[in-house]
């Protein structure tokens, strides 16, 4: 029996940092993080690397003795892939690829093929190309060893065009193209958004693998894809969520959208964010803003500042934000629970997995939306006094 199973490849991890920012950084969670985005990416990870120094080296950003220890290590172990948790510009890459005689990539290039895999829409599929080619343009040298002269002809830019332009014109042809079909698929987006202007919008957002596709399918017995890994949701996914509105004399009901987002993560490529913002609109234009986190994660902290700077560079930092702490479950620790209680306000700790203070959590949601609702009314009843042929129109 043949076996056709995917072999894994042999992986070896480097995170340099500079010792001037190695006292806010925490590399040994780094180094943990990039290992469980390789293992994501079917990578079988054997060791891992890091260094830390004053100053960069020119040639390969580490140091030229640690390139050589790698380098014979990878020798030595017939190592399949190096991956740096730093960004490699194309000089730094060549370099380290003709020392160290191995494939090399970076923690970008990690992420694209993650979602490359996980891409499951046209529209989640065309952002990740779109993000690919974006990543590979100032790359594009690194492709070609050869650069011999191309013969004129039709189509082509002329005599004399190295393979090399000609290949820089066909991608930034297919990243216009990508543009464009994108830029279609918002438009049908908003114009469907516009149908659901009625309707209280949530959005769930957070740090990857914090629990939020988990979390929707409790809210709304949905049945979207969930595994313990990274970036397993990419496109998005909306259902209705039906909360109790309780009152002196009946207990009436409010539906409202809440819709699930691709998660977040430390040093995002920023062309992910431009490409994937079409998807992350659910954030934007949301009434309610729902911030997953990972409470027995021991960085929860740093991961709820990474969510926070990238819901600031989205202009979605100012929303009615609701800091969920899921996971309770697995968290040892009593006095983490103390200390979230007593440092995040608007905050409930939960576990979406094993049900764990939900009743709380919808509580908050329904006192929050029917704020909302109110105000709406207000203003609503406040124009139509203002306009009566509105009301007349409207009849």
């Amino acid at each position: 029996m043949i076996d056709t199973a995917k072999k894994k490849e042999k992986t070896v991890l480097v995170c340099y940092s500079n010792r001037r920012e190695a006292k806010t950084r925490h590399n040994e969670d780094s180094l943990k993080e990039l290992k469980f985005l390789a293992e994501t990416a079917g990578a079988n990870v054997v060791k891992a690397f890091y260094q830390e120094n004053d100053n960069y080296d020119i040639r390969y950003m580490i140091g030229k003795g640690k390139v050589d220890e790698i380098a014979e290590y990878v020798s030595d172990n017939e190592i399949n892939l190096v991956i740096f948790e730093n960004e490699l510009e194309y000089t730094r890459l060549r370099n380290l690829e003709q020392k160290i005689k191995c494939r090399i990539i970076d923690k970008s290039n990690l992420i694209l093929d993650i979602f490359a895999s996980n891409a499951r829409t046209s529209q989640a599929k065309l952002q990740v190309e779109l993000a690919q080619l974006e990543y590979m343009l100032p790359r594009l040298t690194r492709q070609w060893t050869h650069l011999s002269k191309q013969y004129g002809g039709i189509g082509s830019k002329g005599p004399g065009e190295t393979q090399i332009e000609t290949d820089r014109r066909m991608i930034k042809k297919r990243i216009s193209i990508l543009k464009s079909k994108l830029e279609k698929i918002d438009t049908q987006r908003k114009t469907q958004a516009r149908n659901r202007e009625n309707y209280i919008r949530l959005a769930l957002a957070g740090y990857t693998n914090a629990g939020k596709s988990t979390l929707l399918n409790l809210l709304t017995n949905a049945d979207v894809y969930v595994e313990n890994k990274l970036f397993a949701t990419l496109d998005t996914s909306t259902k209705i969520l039906t909360l109790p509105v309780k009152s002196d004399e009946e207990v009436t009901y409010m539906k409202v959208l809440i819709s699930d987002t691709v998660g977040f993560i430390k040093n995002l490529p920023h062309n992910l964010i431009e490409s994937f913002k079409s998807t992350l609109s659910e954030v934007i234009e949301s009434d309610i803003l729902l911030n997953v986190t990972d409470i027995s994660n021991p960085n929860f902290e740093e991961q709820l500042e990474v969510v926070e700077e990238t819901l600031k560079e989205l202009g979605a930092q100012s929303k009615n934000i609701v800091n969920v702490f899921n996971k309770a479950d697995l968290l040892k620790d009593t006095e983490v629970i103390e200390s979230v209680r007593k440092n995040y306000s608007n905050s409930v700790i939960i576990s979406a997995a094993k049900a764990i203070n939900i009743k709380s959590l919808l509580e908050m949601i329904t006192g929050i939306a029917t704020e909302i609702a109110e105000s709406r009314k207000k203003i609503n009843t406040t124009s139509n006094r203002e306009n009566p042929d509105f009301v007349l129109n409207n009849n």
